[in-house]
């Protein structure tokens, strides 16, 4: 029979509203036990108070390393252990590449890459020692194919990519998992609070950068996914046996990645010849190691 200490522990960023605040509330309700955390804990109020046995909200800055490591430290003290580590916490950032100054383009890398690197490295040594859990790395449809206007904010998602691809295969004989979410349009408050732009304007990015910026201010309220769904099918795919490394979620990424897909076998046939000539002639082959 199942305990309370059985009830997979939950540790999330970023969890004040949005994709966070939906997948929170339905750990929630399924029976899990959560460490919420934002950068203003006080937001996370009704979280707590829905069960303050089974949900602790804590004050996280992603950006801030040592306080990373604390939080890390002190949410696997809180249930003694940590099952699910979802890295949600991000905000995007649009304008032309020549739009943006640096400090943007940092702050950017700085959250959205380098802060869920530091929750993921804060978290490894526990998980690995439990020889059990699950990364949830929240990326995006950006990455899927960029647009123009996103290229800062798809490249911090691509980097995040590529280190979950290695994760994966680096802690998968430890018995750990890693999942990366490609979420795309969700009726969430992303467009309005969480996207960021760029202080330049060069009126020659108008019809490109500038043209998928307005389209951004005029789908708030419309997107079709829904967020609590995606909640649900993120804690499905954690509970599989064998869950997918990408998890795309709604009709419209899946639509996108399939395109994609198509488009990059195209242009692999089309190149195929120019690329094998590359190699040097003779019968020897490295073998992959995936």
């Amino acid at each position: 029979m199942k305990t309370a200490n059985d009830t997979p522990v939950w540790f999330i960023t970023g969890c004040s509203t949005g994709l966070g605040r939906a997948l929170a509330g339905r750990v929630l309700a399924r029976g899990h036990r959560l460490i919420a955390t934002a950068r203003q804990p006080e937001t996370l109020a009704a979280l707590v108070a829905e069960d303050s046995s089974r949900c602790q909200a804590l004050a996280l800055d992603v950006a801030d390393a040592p306080q990373v490591a604390a939080v890390v430290a002190q949410a696997a003290a809180a249930f003694g252990r940590l099952d699910v580590v979802v890295n949600n916490a991000g905000y995007g950032l649009v304008g032309a590449v020549e739009e943006y100054d640096d400090a943007q383009i940092e702050r950017n890398f700085e959250t959205n890459f380098f802060g869920a690197l530091r929750v993921i490295r804060a978290a490894l040594p526990i998980l690995r020692a439990q020889r059990r859990g699950h990364f949830v790395n929240v990326s995006a449809a950006a990455v899927i194919a960029n647009y123009p206007g996103f290229s800062i904010y798809g490249a911090t998602k691509w980097a995040l990519e590529g280190v979950s691809e290695s994760l994966a295969a680096e802690v998968r004989p430890l018995g750990l998992k890693v999942t990366i979410v490609q979420p795309g349009p969700f009726r969430t408050d992303f467009v309005v609070r969480s996207l960021e732009r760029a202080t330049g304007h060069i009126p020659d990015y108008d019809p490109s950068s500038g043209k998928f910026r307005r389209f951004l201010e005029t789908m708030n309220g419309r997107q079709p996914g829904d967020p609590t769904r995606a909640a649900d099918a993120i804690m499905d795919a954690v509970a599989a046996e064998n869950p997918p490394l990408r998890l795309v979620l709604g009709k419209y990424a899946i639509d996108k990645a399939r395109r994609k897909l198509a488009a990059a076998a195209r242009e692999l046939d089309l190149g195929s010849g120019a690329g094998l000539a590359a190699d040097f002639p003779t019968d020897g082959e490295i073998k992959a190691t995936r």
